[in-house]
């Protein structure tokens, strides 16, 4: 994003949100103060699940874009999918309203279906009593999302969304950087 978008972000504004009680996780009320409009693209790849893993951000706002993406060497696939989300979030530096797009149905339907709350209600357990998988991630996800209101939106993987399709190259690109780095290393 350019220094503009940047300097726009970095201003406070004068009433931090808060999450009341019951509200969906993600979903923080509009204290009626105009919040910037940020959209995110968000995509993760792994070579082998588990293996060497990719993940890739687009965010967009104010009429800039950024692009930001890592990579782990022993991950899984949705790990690499949150991940892309966390880091996002972690690039906005006051509450924004915000929309992820993600052709990850796992971490789409976790806020849209209510899974999260489950979770949370059943002591981060899930349906079979299992500890969630990913919960370190999931708590990270909720804690960066907590101050923003966020809609999660799927969108269809390798398909014709340009945006969703350039965070799928950086992504892959990331893991071919980890092994190139592997090789020399």
């Amino acid at each position: 994003m350019t220094d503009s978008f940047m300097n726009s972000m970095a201003d406070p504004l004068e009433e931090p949100m808060t999450d009341p009680a019951g509200s969906r996780p993600g979903k923080a009320p509009h204290s009626g103060k105009s919040l910037t409009e940020v959209t995110i693209y968000t995509d993760g790849a792994c070579s082998g699940n588990p293996g060497p893993g990719g993940w890739a951000a687009i965010l967009m706002a104010a009429g800039a874009e950024k692009e930001v993406s890592g990579s782990d060497p022993a991950t899984t696939n949705n790990r690499m999918e949150l991940t892309a989300a966390i880091e996002a979030l972690r690039k906005l530096t006051r509450p924004c309203r915000v929309r992820i797009y993600s052709d990850s149905a796992y971490l789409v339907s976790a806020f849209n279906q209510n899974w999260i709350r489950n979770w949370q209600r059943n002591g981060w357990k899930n349906a079979a009593n299992d500890p969630v998988s990913n919960m370190d991630l999931w708590q990270e996800l909720l804690r960066l999302a907590e101050p923003h209101q966020v809609d999660w939106v799927k969108v269809k993987g390798h398909a014709d969304n340009p945006y969703n399709n350039r965070c799928d190259v950086l992504a892959v690109e990331e893991i071919k950087k980890l092994r190139q780095r592997q090789q020399e290393g």
